[in-house]
């Protein structure tokens, strides 16, 4: 059966009129049914908005032959919609219907995971921030205010999937309600609500919910007549006990197991046992389980996509999501994929087939090469630039309708004829300040109330603080916090009114305006460049290959690869080296472009090697079961 007269997003293809085909994935008797065929579900987590869509069918490939069976991906839904008013992208990277049908291509089923809400440490978990930004909207609940507008978004992304589903002849055979909702809530005509939204809107195929292993979890994240799944990264034998005591009747399915973790700035690098996660997942499997890692390739955060965590302060998560996965960051198989791979053709009972050549090849990178640094515009005079908004109190990023990026906060105060502390009430996330134009120092979520001491004279200072979103909270109850000053400024404990903002938008930056602002001033062999500003070097290619971008000397900024925003870096580790993938660069001239907020270096680091850091573990312990 073939679904070439069902094509996704062409008006008058809306299936939820139509009758609703047998879905391909049943459940009876505790055991789980394809097409009629007891069947085990072997799958992998690839994220289509963490890899470059010229590498999408190669890391399709590689989870193939591993042995995997069916893919999983989540939805991203400020991937497509970041600004309010505008129609969702579908379009190029955002083609999400395309990736499904590349994995459909190598003969794998396809789950998928609309949300709204996927955490997924990206950020704001999803959301685009002018939905978290709706004054009162109760997140993730049955409050119209919110249920309307997930409701828009619906009537658009599931025309894109509905008709890829297994019922009209495509790879789809599974659609996630909502997404470990157990950990935050327990409004079940919300789950309710969600899963007739995906019904009326043409999903047919089975439906489930995806928790952590515990009843704790399974008591605000389940529906009665929904299945239930499960996402935890050990303990799978005592989770199979608590599902056959909590949802007699279904079949296990991990649809998370977490053979590896995430990295937080400022954390160490967290790596996973490939021998012991491949026997956690024998466990699972031989007690009649079906398993899905994640990741089973992670890919990057490319951009400012990466979320946040926060544990009594903000953690936010670094660039790569390679997350110690079997299917590395570069596409390189690693010993967890060869011993994933072992544990999976095992459970299908089949035997190892060598891999196929193209696979086994090592790929390309860029000749090791140390670039000089040309410095361009200063940080100040950069974030000046932009028109101002005023208003009496600091306005947050969200009153701007600034998403991602910097603002830059200008008022004048009076600092009395003493020492006294310039403090900021509420910061989120990181503040550089500067009275007259002189820097006074770095505050954050930490430190921002205690502030940074300086001696005045009586007399009025200008002030200038230029605030830094980390990226927004991905997971739990501060889910949708804004980002900038939201309490206000401090002379002391008097407030400072009467402001400007002026955005600083990083992701509108194209290639010619970041070639103008990284232009200004002469290279200089081992010239010392002080400060934080633009720079720039720039390097020729006879082909393009992968590479990988270090950067000794400098200290907190955003890096850009042909006009293309590749992604933070952070001196303070643990990630060394930044991934550039060949289709971002180009025979020729190739041009890096970095604009550092604290310390400039002299020169850039193409490597042919990645650097994430140091497990001091050796194998990092993972949580439990949510």
């Amino acid at each position: 059966m073939t679904h070439a007269h069902l094509q996704p997003g062409v008006p008058g293809t809306t299936l939820a009129a139509a009758s609703a085909p047998e879905p391909a994935l049943t459940i009876r008797e505790g055991a789980l049914f394809r097409n009629g065929r007891e069947h085990r579900i072997l799958a992998g987590a690839i994220h289509y908005f963490r890899v470059h869509p010229a590498q999408w069918e190669d890391r399709i490939a590689r989870l193939a032959a591993m042995g995997a069976n069916t893919l999983d991906t989540y939805i991203a839904w400020n991937f497509h919609q970041p600004k309010p008013g505008e129609a969702p992208d579908f379009s190029g990277w955002r083609d999400v219907a395309h990736f499904i049908q590349l994995a459909e291509q190598a003969g794998l089923d396809v789950i998928v995971r609309p949300g709204p809400y996927i955490c997924a440490e990206w950020d704001n978990g999803g959301f685009p921030s002018w939905v978290t930004a709706i004054p009162g909207v109760g997140l993730r609940s049955s409050d119209p205010a919110f249920t309307s507008v997930v409701g828009k978004w619906f009537d658009q992304l599931l025309p894109q999937l509905a008709p890829l589903q297994a019922g009209h002849g495509g790879p789809i055979v599974a659609v996630q309600v909502e997404n470990e909702y157990g950990s935050y809530g327990d409004d079940r005509d919300y789950l309710r609500w969600n899963r007739q939204a995906l019904q009326e809107r043409g999903i047919t195929e089975i439906l489930f919910t995806a928790d952590g292993g515990t009843d704790y979890f399974l008591d605000g994240g389940v529906l009665p007549d929904t299945w239930a799944t499960a996402t935890l990264g050990s303990r799978g034998a005592e989770a199979i006990e608590t599902w056959k005591r909590r949802r007699p009747g279904e079949p296990f399915f991990n649809v998370e197991f977490w053979n590896g973790w995430f990295d937080h700035w400022k954390e160490h690098h967290h790596t996973r046992d490939a021998a012991e996660a491949a026997s956690e997942v024998r466990q699972m499997l031989e007690r009649d389980g079906s398993v899905c890692l994640y990741m089973a390739h992670g890919g990057t955060n490319f951009g400012l996509t990466s979320g946040c965590n926060h544990d009594t302060i903000l953690q936010p998560t670094v660039t790569s999501y390679d997350s110690d996965a079997p299917i590395a960051e570069d596409g390189t198989l690693t010993d967890k994929f060869h011993a994933m791979r072992a544990e999976f053709h095992a459970a299908a009972g089949k035997e190892l087939p060598p891999l196929p050549a193209g696979l086994t090849t090592p790929t390309a990178t860029v000749a090791p090469q140390t670039l000089a640094v040309r410095p361009g515009v200063g940080l100040l005079d950069f974030a000046r630039s932009g028109q101002p908004v005023r208003s009496v109190r600091p306005l947050s990023f969200e009153q701007l309708g600034l998403d991602r990026g910097l603002v830059l906060y200008s008022a004048t105060a009076v600092l009395p004829d003493a020492e006294t502390t310039i403090g900021i009430r509420d910061l989120h996330d990181r503040a550089y300040l500067w009275v007259d134009g002189a820097f006074a120092g770095v505050l954050d979520d930490a430190t921002a109330a205690d502030g940074v001491r300086v001696t005045g004279a009586g007399r009025p200072v200008s002030l200038e603080i230029l605030v830094e979103n980390q990226g927004r909270i991905n997971y739990g109850p501060l889910l949708g916090q804004g980002k900038g000053i939201l309490g206000g400024v401090m002379v002391g404990r008097r407030y400072v009114f009467h402001w400007e903002q002026r955005l600083v938008p990083l992701e509108e930056l194209d290639e010619s305006q970041l070639g103008v602002l990284s232009s200004t001033g002469p290279a200089a062999e081992g010239h010392a460049i002080a400060g934080a500003g633009f720079a720039a070097a720039e390097f020729d290619l006879t082909k393009a290959a992968d590479a990988y971008l270090a950067l000794p000397g400098f200290g907190k900024g955003f890096a850009w690869v042909n006009g293309f925003l590749l992604g933070r870096y952070w001196e303070i580790g643990p990630q060394i080296t930044l991934y550039i993938p060949a289709p971002l660069l180009r025979p020729g001239r190739n041009r890096i472009t970095i604009l550092e907020l604290e310390h400039l270096g002299t020169e850039l680091e193409l490597r042919d090697q990645p650097e994430l850091g140091s497990d001091p573990s050796g194998a990092e312990a993972l949580p439990s079961l949510s």
